[in-house]
């Protein structure tokens, strides 16, 4: 069995987190997805937030496919692959990383354990190349990369222009609306700005 692995901080899923999902759908006999808190960054929604926009977003592709597994969210990537392989035993496991991560990959925690016991599979992503040399150091270190057809490519958006300034093109309008009734991100709750005296 053939299962995919995506993991993503989601704060909050974009519609290139529904983009990618749909394709590892057709593709992929399973794809499990889990949401974590990523070391490399600072989360302004909550974990539990974070998870419940995540099955709002696979709740609209209608997968067959996709299961969300909230118990193996781990901040080390590694620790989440190692829950994976005592559930799935026999299953071959393919990370999904997005085309930005491929030259910090090699700097995660137990980087060289985790690239023994995963293929990669890198997404493209609009304005962000990929060098050769990359790649090439992610072989070195024991697995196999596959690169997604550009048609997988990611849309030129990013969860942090939603989280900055309220960019709803970036989000579907479930996700939206538990935004605005939870009311998550600091521009949500910032004061009107005042007029100038005069």
């Amino acid at each position: 069995m053939n299962i995919a692995l995506f993991g993503t901080s989601a704060d909050p899923p974009s519609i290139g987190h529904q983009q990618i999902l749909q394709w590892l759908d057709n593709h992929y006999d399973r794809v499990l997805v889990w949401v974590s808190d990523n070391p490399f960054k600072t989360h302004q929604a909550s974990l539990s937030d974070r998870l419940k926009m995540m099955e709002l977003t696979i709740a609209e592709i209608q997968a067959h496919t996709i299961t969300i597994h909230p118990e193996l969210s781990d901040p080390r990537t590694i620790n989440t692959v190692e829950k994976a392989k005592q559930i799935w035993q026999e299953a071959n496991f393919t990370l999904v990383i997005g085309g930005d991560l491929v030259t910090q990959l090699p700097t995660w925690y137990r980087a060289q354990d985790l690239l023994n016991q995963v293929k990669l599979l890198v997404v493209p992503r609009q304005g962000v190349s990929i060098a050769n040399a990359d790649v090439e150091r992610l072989v070195s270190m024991g697995t196999e990369v596959a690169i997604a057809p550009e048609s997988t490519s990611i849309p030129n958006v990013s969860s942090s222009d939603y989280r900055n300034n309220g960019n709803s093109s970036v989000i579907i309008p479930t996700v939206a609306a538990y935004i605005q009734q939870e009311s998550l991100y600091a521009w949500q709750t910032s004061p009107a700005p005042q007029p100038p005296n005069l």
